[in-house]
């Protein structure tokens, strides 16, 4: 299938300047999932916005959104046609608090696997794009990654939450890499990867519109990316535990400190 990628940019910027700035401006009422996450208004508007655009572009593409029931996600994901992924606010909790970190993600998935992804960050106004085989931009800009090959070397993004006590101890107290940290929203962590901006992710569970556009980034910007048992994690269906290198050094690396 067919996408425009410039009309796909279109559609996420026009989201985060008419809905998810203003929302951020407005703050309005925030309430709790039965996971336990967080949802506003604004996640809801722009999944609703997104989902009209994105039929509209792609009539024969099937839609999934964080915010729909998982009755409906599991059905758009047994059906095996295409579909756009969409979280329409990753890190809802920052944009709550308010913190000014979050964006939205698309993906669009062909035979199980992501072809086209669009991050988009409103508060910084970049747009992270890939179309799979053809790179990685920021703003429409290819860049020049500096990466290292050391993992001591390293500064990356680890959500500690997620992961075994076991290893949050040996993360945290042996001194495997340089630095780490936890920006609150999967999709600006992987972004931030394929740009440079670290050198690994660590997550011990991320669902399907956490990871769909930005592995697709990474993939692109020549990053390695698996779970920690070292497959893809488009081999499984919907939840995955992910991890992401800039070099494939660093990467055989943490495969051999993640394992209990």
């Amino acid at each position: 299938m067919a996408a425009d990628i410039h009309q796909v940019i279109n559609i996420i910027q026009a989201a985060g300047e008419k809905i998810i700035l203003p929302g951020f401006e407005k703050q309005g009422v925030a309430s709790t999932k039965h996971d336990g996450s967080v949802i506003t208004e604004t996640d809801l508007k722009c999944q609703d916005f997104l989902q009209k655009e994105l039929s509209l572009l792609s009539p024969d593409a099937a839609f999934l959104g964080e915010e729909m029931s998982q009755k409906d996600q599991v059905s758009c994901l047994q059906s095996g046609s295409s579909f756009w992924c969409v979280d329409p606010l990753d890190g809802t909790s920052n944009f709550a608090t308010p913190i000014p970190m979050f964006a939205i993600s698309i993906a669009l998935i062909e035979q199980g696997k992501p072809i086209l992804a669009c991050i988009y960050d409103p508060v910084r106004r970049e747009t992270f794009t890939a179309l799979k085989g053809q790179g990685f931009q920021i703003n429409g800009c290819t860049i020049k990654r500096k990466d290292v090959e050391k993992l001591t070397q390293a500064v990356g993004f680890v959500d500690f939450k997620r992961l075994h006590s076991t290893l949050v101890k040996r993360l945290a107290t042996q001194g495997h890499y340089r630095s780490q940290r936890n920006i609150g929203s999967c999709a600006l962590e992987w972004a931030w990867l394929a740009a440079g901006r670290g050198q690994f992710i660590i997550h011990g569970r991320e669902k399907l519109w956490d990871y769909a556009a930005g592995s697709l980034l990474a993939e692109e910007s020549g990053c390695k990316v698996t779970d920690f048992g070292g497959q893809h994690p488009f081999s499984h269906t919907q939840l995955s535990s992910p991890i992401a290198t800039a070099s494939p050094s660093i990467h055989k690396q943490l495969l051999s400190i993640l394992t209990l």
